[in-house]
């Protein structure tokens, strides 16, 4: 394992896991069958010691995680640029893992996790959406294996 080499900036494993929870979106990273990253923004869910998403049955990212399911997910939360100080205030959490695909009430309960994050207020009218969609849509989970955390308050004042 890589040790952080600005150790003054990582975070406990506990806070990075929390960042996690707080984020809307992430990027997935995956290596093709030629070696070549490929890195996709997606929404997805923080449950269980686990990252879930949902995706289309085919598509580079799938093609990707079924010849190597090791993948990367980086997440960045709060930030701002702070011109004067040349520098950036931010917090961000990658972690590594394997990707599979999840079946039954463990990928029905990760979609209702994804629509209690991402539309609270049309839980209902959500479930429907599952229903309609559910033979053209997988949900693939990161397993956890390590996980990485960083945080820059740059000083605002001087």
């Amino acid at each position: 394992m890589r040790i952080m080499r600005r150790r003054d900036k990582e975070i406990e494993t506990d806070e990075a896991l929390k960042l996690l929870i707080k984020c809307e979106y992430g990027i997935l990273s995956t290596i093709d069958n030629d070696g070549q990253p490929y890195g996709v923004p997606l929404n997805y869910v923080y449950k269980n010691d686990k990252i879930y998403f949902h995706c289309a049955l085919t598509g580079h990212k799938i093609e990707n995680i079924e010849k190597n399911p090791k993948v990367s997910f980086c997440a960045v939360g709060d930030t701002k640029v702070i011109p004067s100080k040349f520098s950036t205030a931010y917090e961000s959490v990658v972690v590594f893992g394997n990707a599979s695909e999840v079946q039954g009430l463990e990928r029905y309960n990760a979609l209702l996790w994804l629509l209690e994050k991402y539309s609270p207020e049309f839980i209902e009218e959500g479930k429907t959406f599952i229903e309609k969609q559910d033979k053209v849509t997988k949900v693939i989970k990161i397993s956890i294996e390590r996980t990485s955390g960083k945080r820059s308050l740059v000083k605002l004042e001087q």
